[in-house]
């Protein structure tokens, strides 16, 4: 059931990453610079320099599906409930798990007339069918990048074409995709695995390429290079189906990789793109590469021989964790950020929130004599969204 009292403060109203106690200047590559949050520490290594990777963490996508999360949790009387994890990071599901989000694998472990939220990496669509029964309030946090995905089997499919779906099995992402078209779409893993696809083709002028968004560009292009030259008509997306938070990442990973000693990834042992980031950083040349799901994970030892380390997170990761990397690292000489470009993009709440919070709003109003049309009519507190931060919002969860 909702709670009695409105949401009325956004949950991502707190002002920047808690803890942070001391803040130095460092310049990155083109003259651009930036200030950089980092705390000192004692370690027995020495390390010089920290490269950090810019773009890093946090996509649009995992802000959009944390932040509503965030506010289901204040809107609704535990338990919440979220098919699949919001994300794959340890701590963000740890953190939600704390607030009284139940997370299951199944929908219909679910109460009837409970609040449910799906996941960012979306859902097979007889999931969606089966939430939605016992009046349950859902919401579709899905990235807007996995529904163009699924629009895009679903009208190849129709038009008859034998879909390659490039992508991990048992991923949440792969396997809802796969949902969408079963009886047209085959799994291609790796290169290896096309020669067997490739025997389910019926209509050799009819073959499209899909992918999940968070694979390596590296295990998307050399598939797709192996299926051009077999099917001369392959049909491809006009944009590809790698988000663009994974392409940047990768990018300025890439930039810093080969510079440094050693890399450290940010990032759970279940997310696909910061394992795909692990073997970019492996690919550009460095020869020790790091992955962690935060400081107390981060052997110093490893990196005795290390001078420059290059440091990024995954899509997943929040903010606080990279800057408790860095001061674990506690580089002598500073931090100097590595840009490749900025990311402004931004992925509103899902519809079913849009309309539940402002309608709440409404309601509290009316309940104190108020104009409940003006209230709604206002928007609630989605109109300053765009300014909203993630990691703020799970921050000012826990403190409220």
């Amino acid at each position: 059931m909702l709670k009695s009292s409105s949401p009325a403060t956004s949950p991502a109203a707190a002002a920047g990453e808690a803890g942070a106690t001391a803040t130095t200047r460092a310049v990155g590559i083109g003259d651009k610079s930036r200030s950089q949050r980092v705390r000192g520490t004692l370690a027995s290594v020495t390390i010089e320099r920290v490269l950090l990777a810019e773009p890093r963490g946090f996509c649009a996508g995992v802000e959009m599906a944390i932040k509503a999360l965030a506010w289901m949790v204040r809107a609704f009387e535990p338990p919440v409930y979220c098919y699949h994890e919001i994300v794959h990071n340890r701590l963000v599901v740890d953190r939600f798990c704390e607030l009284g989000v139940v997370f299951v694998d199944d929908v219909s472990e679910v109460p009837p007339g409970a609040p449910l939220m799906l996941s960012a990496h979306g859902s097979a669509p007889e999931v969606i069918e089966a939430a939605r029964e016992g009046e349950r309030f859902v919401v579709n946090a899905v990235c807007p990048l996995v529904t163009k995905v699924h629009h895009e089997a679903k009208v190849r499919a129709n038009k008859g074409y034998t879909i390659l779906y490039v992508g991990h099995a048992g991923h949440d992402e792969a396997v809802g995709t796969l949902a969408v078209a079963p009886e047209r779409m085959q799994l291609v893993e790796h290169e290896s695995d096309l020669g067997q696809a490739v025997t389910k083709v019926t209509d050799p002028e009819k073959v499209a390429l899909l992918a999940q968004t968070t694979l390596a560009l590296h295990d998307w292009e050399g598939i797709m290079a192996e299926a051009r030259e077999t099917f001369p008509e392959l049909w491809t997306a006009t944009r590809d189906d790698l988000c663009f938070a994974t392409t940047n990442r990768q990018a300025a990973l890439r930039q810093i990789a080969a510079a440094a000693d050693a890399v450290v990834v940010i990032g759970s042992s279940n997310s696909s793109n910061t394992i795909a980031l692990a073997k970019v950083a492996e690919e550009a040349g460095c020869r020790h590469v790091l992955r962690v799901d935060g400081p107390e994970e981060l052997d110093l030892e490893t990196l005795s021989e290390a001078r420059v380390v290059g440091v990024t997170a995954g899509a997943s990761a929040p903010e606080h964790l990279v800057q408790a990397v860095i001061e674990k690292l506690n580089p002598s000489g500073g931090v100097e950020p590595v840009y490749v470009t900025e990311e402004d993009e931004y992925f509103p709440p899902p519809r079913e929130l849009r309309e539940l919070v402002p309608a709440v709003d409404a309601l509290a109003a009316l309940l104190v004599g108020a104009d409940p049309r003006a209230a709604r009519a206002a928007g609630g507190p989605f109109v300053s969204d765009t300014s909203a931060d993630a990691s703020a919002a799970l921050a000012d969860l826990v403190a409220s």
